[in-house]
Parts: C-alpha cells; sequence; structure tokens
C-alpha cells in the first residue's frame, strides 16, 4: 500500500513510478478521490462545530422561553446534519483505499527497465552445468522410468498439475525439505513456525494478494484461503503489532504446501512438476528496521544460495527488471538453476525486499530507538527454497547412463545412508 501523502507530495514521481511497470498513471484519480474525503471531512467538522455552538443557543433560548427561536435553531441544526450525513468522508476513503490497493509497489532506483524477462540482468554464476556422456532426460523420464513417479494416479485422484512421488522419490522429496529447515534454522538463525495453511481475508490482504490476484488461489466455501506459500501466515505475524527496536530483525522459516490455481499457466509446462496446484517449499521471512532492510535482502539470498551451493547444483543470481518484478517487491533477486534435461535456466527461489508496502496494510510497526512515534516496518521474503523444484534439480544433475540417481552427499544422512536411487 502506497502512503497517500507521498503521492500528493510528487504525483509526476508516483505516475513514473507505475509506468516503469507499464501501468498507466493513477496519481490524478487518487488526489480527485482524497480531495473528495478531505472535502467531506470539512463539511463533517464544520457540521459538528455549528451543532455545537447552535446547542448552545438552543439552551439559552429555551432558558429564555423563546420556543420559536429554539425551534428555529434545531432547524438549522437538523441541515447541518443532514449535510455531514451526506459527505461520507468514509466512502470516499474506502474508494481512494481501494484504487491504491490494486496499485504495485515502487521499484528501487537500480532495478533494470525492461518489460519482461528478457531485460533481467544475470548478476552471477556458480559452477558450471555437467558434461554428460549421454543425453540427459527431463526429470519427469527419469522418474517414470524408476517406477516412483506417477502422473496417472495423480490425475486419476485429483487432476492435471498434481504429482504422485512413490518410494525413495519420496523419502528424496521429504529428505530435501527437512534438511533445508535443518540447514536455515541451525545455521542461518530462522526461527522455524508452524502455522495454518487456511488463512483469512485480511491475512491474504495482508501481503498483497487480494484483491489483485484473486484468481490465483484457492478458496474454501467458508471464506476461507489455502495458502500459495507460506509468506503469507508468517509475515503477518507482524500484523497490528506495535514492535520494540530490540526485537528486529525478525527470522521466521516454515516449510509447507503451497497451493496455487495456475489460472493464467494453460499451456505452460504442462508435462513434470515444474508447475504444480500443490508443492512444498521452504520460505524465508524477515521483519527488519528500515535502515536494515537492504543488507537483509542479500543476506537472504545468500541463504537460499547456499542451499543450492550445498547440492552441488548450478545456480545463477539475477536481478529481474522493472517488467518482471512481482507486485508487491521492490527489487527481486531470483536464483535460476540449470536443468540439463530441459537445457534450460529456471527459477527455484525468489527473494524480494518489500519495504515497507506490505507493513502500511498489515498496520505493522516498531517504536525506533530514541525515536518518538512509530515507523512502519520492512518485511522481505524468499525460498529457501522450492522443494519440488529442488528434486527436479537433482533427478536431471546427478542421473545416471542406466537410470540411477547419485543422491547428493549432504542428504544421505537424511535418506538412511542411501547413496544411489534404482529401478527396484
Amino acid at each position: 500500500m502506497h502512503d497517500i501523502r507521498a503521492v500528493r507530495a510528487d504525483p509526476a514521481a508516483f505516475d513514473a513510478a507505475l509506468a516503469r511497470r507499464g501501468m498507466a498513471s493513477a496519481s490524478a484519480e487518487l488526489l480527485r478521490l482524497d480531495d473528495l474525503r478531505v472535502e467531506a471531512t470539512r463539511i463533517v467538522q464544520a457540521a459538528q462545530t455549528t451543532r455545537n455552538e447552535l446547542s448552545r443557543q438552543i439552551g439559552a433560548a429555551m432558558k429564555a422561553g423563546d420556543a420559536a427561536t429554539a425551534e428555529r435553531l434545531k432547524e438549522s441544526v437538523k441541515a447541518a446534519m443532514d449535510a455531514a450525513a451526506a459527505a461520507t468522508p468514509d466512502l470516499h476513503e474506502q474508494a481512494r483505499d481501494a484504487l491504491l490497493a490494486t496499485l504495485p509497489n515502487r521499484l528501487d532506483p537500480d532495478v533494470p527497465d525492461g518489460a519482461d524477462e528478457s531485460a533481467n540482468v544475470v548478476q552471477h554464476v556458480h559452477g558450471t552445468p555437467r558434461a554428460f556422456a549421454f543425453a540427459p532426460k527431463q526429470h519427469f523420464e527419469i522418474g517414470e522410468a524408476l517406477g516412483l513417479m506417477a502422473f496417472d494416479t495423480a490425475a486419476k485422484l485429483a487432476g492435471a498439475r498434481f504429482t504422485v512421488l512413490k518410494g525413495a522419490l519420496a523419502r528424496l522429496e521429504r529428505a530435501l525439505g527437512q534438511w533445508m529447515i535443518t540447514l536455515h534454522t541451525e545455521e542461518h538463525g530462522y526461527t522455524e513456525a508452524t502455522v495454518p495453511y487456511l488463512v483469512n481475508d485480511a491475512t491474504m490482504y495482508g501481503t498483497g494478494q487480494l484483491p489483485k490476484f484473486g484468481e490465483d488461489l484457492f478458496r474454501t466455501n467458508d471464506g476461507r484461503w489455502l495458502i500459495p506459500t507460506a509468506e503469507v501466515p508468517l509475515t503477518n505475524f507482524a500484523a497490528r503489532e506495535i514492535l520494540d527496536p530490540g526485537a528486529l530483525p525478525i527470522r521466521l522459516t516454515a516449510l509447507t504446501p503451497c497451493f496455487r490455481s495456475e489460472a493464467g499457466a494453460a499451456g505452460r509446462d504442462t508435462r513434470g512438476m515444474l508447475r504444480q496446484h500443490q508443492f512444498q517449499k521452504v520460505e524465508l521471512v524477515s521483519v527488519t528496521a528500515p535502515d536494515a532492510s537492504d543488507a537483509e535482502h542479500e543476506r537472504m539470498t545468500r541463504c537460499a544460495e547456499r542451499v543450492l551451493t550445498e547440492l552441488g547444483l548450478t545456480w545463477r543470481r539475477v536481478l529481474l527488471c522493472a517488467g518482471d518484478t512481482g507486485f508487491g517487491s521492490t527489487k527481486t533477486y531470483d536464483l535460476e538453476v540449470w536443468l540439463p534435461g530441459q537445457q534450460a535456466w529456471r527459477e527455484i527461489s525468489s527473494c524480494s525486499n518489500c519495504r515497507d508496502f506490505q507493513a502500511r496494510r498489515m498496520e505493522a510497526r516498531f517504536r525506533p530507538t530514541g525515536g518518538k512515534g512509530t515507523e512502519f516496518v520492512h518485511t522481505l521474503n524468499g525460498s529457501g527454497v522450492a522443494v519440488g523444484r529442488a528434486l527436479i534439480a537433482v533427478l536431471e544433475t546427478f542421473q545416471e547412463e542406466d537410470g540411477s540417481v547419485t543422491v547428493p552427499e549432504v542428504l544421505r544422512p537424511w535418506m538412511g545412508g542411501v547413496e544411489r536411487i534404482a529401478r527396484g
């Protein structure tokens, strides 16, 4: 959510920020609605002043026995209060805020311009893609050949964009999630949380999923929403709170299922596990003071990068351009992993700084040390990382010509010492 005072202070800069995202100007309509609110508020306040003044006069007239004057003054009070009732400042404020709620966050100055992912900037590449002596297969070919990945069974149970894993692959997925969450809690200082997978409207609104992205979500018949990521409940821990400065930064992590309708993904990645309605993910969330969020963004991204490095995967860090940066983010790093079967880089983590955009929606504040009043916190989120996509990367990177898969060394303790997955 944007601060209307900032829009009013520099409407041209606000519209220029929207233009970087390919959006039309909005400041004129926002200020028109806010002007209506201001004028309506003035009318209400003037009516209250008039009522108070006339009430004293009515009392004096009644005391003097001047009933006619008292009745005339009462009519004036009624007219003033009727005007106040018609002014409806709350409705103008709601209309203004409804428009504000649909507008994306401002981008940082160092976010590159560009309309789509073709303008993203690769900042770092770690590792070299493995040279294969055979034609590497895609993950679904490997999993089906092992007899441990069943898309037909999943389709029978639930429909398209679901996967059933069995045996060693189910255990490998579990091992990935358990190893990641342990790494982040024991070595990176995050506090693990178990969170609801169903949340209310206010929680979805707080992190920016509502109202704009409702079609991308699953809703239950009692009005709750299945979480698209643990970012939603974790970030909302700070909603409507005033935090002490000593409590910051707050670093939280959770391993949860995520649910997405993939409404805009028709025809994309229809084979395999890349784009699913349900998948596992380890989420990282930080709540910081404003002057600490840039450093926290770098730290969070390094935490996610370590996951990929420890697994022995080839990855790269990409700074997203204006047209590819998400709604609530001011700046996002994507981590992309090389998939030998696809011969392509695919996103496996996004780490974003939202600054005070979500905090304003959630009313999440802190008391600055030595300062007066409160300020909005900054919030950040990142994947640490997507478990299903990590599984895909492991299968494709460590496949062998005989169809088996070598288990990365860091996962072997979580696999009961298993070093290789082969068809039984």
